[in-house]
């Protein structure tokens, strides 16, 4: 996941050559049922909207070569509609609603939630590189 958010990017302009500032806040993790693109306002709309389904909230390594990943591991709750619902996007926010996106990036694999089924992503599963 290495894709930035405009938001990020407009953060890096202003902190690194405008003297700017930002405070960080802690990550959470979002599921999005088609590409979140680059701006807020549509990943907010392609956001997974399914019954139980909450951000989540995550834990970064140490940036080694500017690659981070999760520490833990991350279980999104169960889909608790009728339907399917298929999960092809992942992204990092800065809020556990609403809020900035930050990072965004495609599934290597879509993934076809059926009622009930949860998704979990394994410790070091959800990689970000800046590069």
């Amino acid at each position: 996941m290495s894709a930035f958010s405009d938001y990020v990017e407009d953060k890096i302009v202003d902190v690194f050559l405008r003297n700017g500032s930002h405070t960080g806040s802690a990550p959470y993790i979002a599921l999005f049922t088609s590409d979140p693109t680059d701006d807020t306002t549509t990943a907010l709309s392609n956001e997974a909207s399914y019954t139980n389904y909450v951000r989540q909230a995550a834990t970064f390594t140490a940036s080694s070569n500017g690659v981070t990943q999760n520490t833990a591991q991350i279980d999104f709750p169960s889909n608790g509609d009728g339907v399917s619902t298929t999960i092809t996007h992942v992204g990092v926010f800065d809020a556990s609603t609403s809020g900035n996106l930050l990072f965004h990036a495609a599934l290597t694999t879509s993934k076809t939630l059926q009622p009930g089924d949860v998704l979990s992503f394994a410790a070091s599963a959800l990689q970000i590189t800046v590069a």
